[in-house]
């Protein structure tokens, strides 16, 4: 009879679980939104929902993809990075929408519908990643009092 241990998870497990059920959700929700705009309000219906999945999907996903890879980093650090994450995101949504102001191509409800539900989804993905992944706890107490 052999003993073969588990493997420990790193201290990033958890965020790679989030990362990977967030990609999932996000797959998931362009499928099917893209199906459903295409066919209750044609081509621009697919283009809105398109669209709306890519920038409320990428939106979420790029702050635990930038947390991370900036894990190891030291706590200014970190901050730096999420904090200019943040704002290239907001900046990038700014122009897109903007960008996407007066074209006629794509349906402006089912984009917007499809950006709300890319953000709760994707968001509720990656906590249940998070949720779900075991992490070993460790405590560092010193028991050499005899407590």
């Amino acid at each position: 009879m052999s003993f073969t241990p588990q493997p420990i998870p790193t201290p990033t497990a958890p965020l790679q679980a989030a990362v990977r059920y967030g990609a999932i959700a996000l797959a998931v929700l362009s499928v099917a939104s893209a199906v459903i705009a295409y066919l209750a309000l044609g081509l621009p219906g697919l283009w809105g929902a398109l669209i709306g999945a890519a920038l409320g999907g990428a939106f979420i996903l790029l702050t635990s993809v930038s947390v991370l890879f900036s894990a190891r980093l030291s706590p200014t650090s970190l901050g730096a990075v999420l904090l200019g994450g943040w704002i290239a995101k907001m900046l990038v949504a700014v122009v897109v929408l903007g960008v996407l102001n007066g074209m006629t191509f794509y349906h402006r409800s089912t984009l917007g519908i499809v950006v709300l539900a890319a953000l709760v989804i994707v968001l509720g993905a990656e906590t249940y990643g998070v949720v779900r992944s075991r992490t070993p706890y460790v405590d560092s107490s010193d028991d050499s009092d005899g407590k």
